[in-house]
């Protein structure tokens, strides 16, 4: 049932591009802390190499995956087929946060589609690569991405997103720092 793998073969490589959706799951290191779990979809992940990744970050209500980040670096992401073949994929690493300015941004920014909600990129150095059956996950048919938050991002113009930021994405629900405001 489950397996784990050396690292990221080209075969696995090639499925995790084909999925739609990925979930990405930090936690806090306090006990009472929240367990952050998000979704994303989009064209926002790309595999750098065998033990390297990097998804695209936009623009949101919160800011959990930042703040626990740059407080552990923990980070495990998670694949599932929807379609196709039952199979789920986990990628177990540390993460870290990369703004604009950053060395890496821009050697990031050209691997993925220009979207004016983007506020960083989360960067993964994968230490654990895993896989299970995926039996019990349901069968749904995809239809098209969403483009509310793009439309959200666009209509708000880059100076009004900063504002936003600046308000919505300084600290975690448990008040760990995430972005300052110049993310």
């Amino acid at each position: 049932m489950s397996k784990q793998c050396e690292n990221i073969d080209p075969e696995l490589a090639a499925w995790i591009a084909q999925q739609r959706v990925f979930f990405v799951a930090t936690a806090p290191l306090c006990e009472d802390g929240h367990v952050n779990v998000s979704p994303k979809g989009g064209e926002s992940f790309r595999i750098l190499g065998p033990l390297e990744a990097v998804y695209q970050d936009y623009t949101g209500s919160g800011a959990e995956t930042a703040a626990h980040l740059r407080e552990n670096g923990r980070i495990v992401i998670m694949f599932c087929a929807f379609d196709g073949p039952p199979k789920i994929v986990r990628l177990h690493g540390h993460g870290r946060i990369i703004v604009p300015g950053h060395d890496r941004f821009d050697e990031f920014a050209v691997r993925f589609p220009a979207n004016p909600g983007t506020r960083a990129f989360v960067h993964m150095t994968i230490t654990r690569v895993s896989t299970s059956c995926g039996y019990a996950v349901p069968m749904f048919d995809f239809r098209n991405q969403r483009d509310t938050l793009d439309r959200w991002a666009a209509n708000h113009g880059q100076e009004k997103l900063a504002e936003y930021r600046a308000v919505k994405n300084q600290k975690s629900i448990d008040g760990l720092p995430a972005f300052d405001e110049s993310a």
